[in-house]
């Protein structure tokens, strides 16, 4: 008898990684990992999990650089405080986001990001 809360066992397929462990390492490097396995997985499940990840961390990568980018331009300590603190906000959401994400697909569970599900199964069906 499995203990409650367990991890989900699922067996590996021809592609040598179990489908859960495969979704979790979608989401370990960010977009960079979820562009790989988009590439080299075919499983629908593992594909959707690593074009979620390109669309959310790819997304929050390009609203960090936005952000430096203003902090700089604005300028001046009210800009740069603002940016900073709006700048910390979006690195502690992409941690738990990070952290939810790659928690939820080791479970074997399809956890959707709003916005960038519908992104990554627009991307998925291609």
């Amino acid at each position: 008898m499995v203990p409650a809360g367990a991890p989900v066992a699922v067996a590996p397929t021809s592609e040598g990684l179990a489908e859960n462990v495969a979704g979790l390492l979608c989401y370990l490097a960010g977009w960079i990992t979820g562009i790989i396995f988009l590439l080299i997985d075919k499983r629908p499940w593992v594909r959707f999990h690593a074009a979620q990840s390109i669309a959310v961390f790819g997304g929050l990568t390009v609203i960090q650089i936005a952000l430096s980018v203003m902090s700089s331009t604005i300028g001046g300590l009210l800009g740069f405080g603002l940016m900073s603190m709006l700048g910390l906000l979006v690195g502690l959401i992409t941690f738990i986001l990070w952290i939810l994400l790659m928690v939820k697909a080791y479970k074997h569970e399809t956890f959707k990001v709003p916005i960038a599900a519908g992104i990554a199964e627009s991307i998925v069906k291609k």
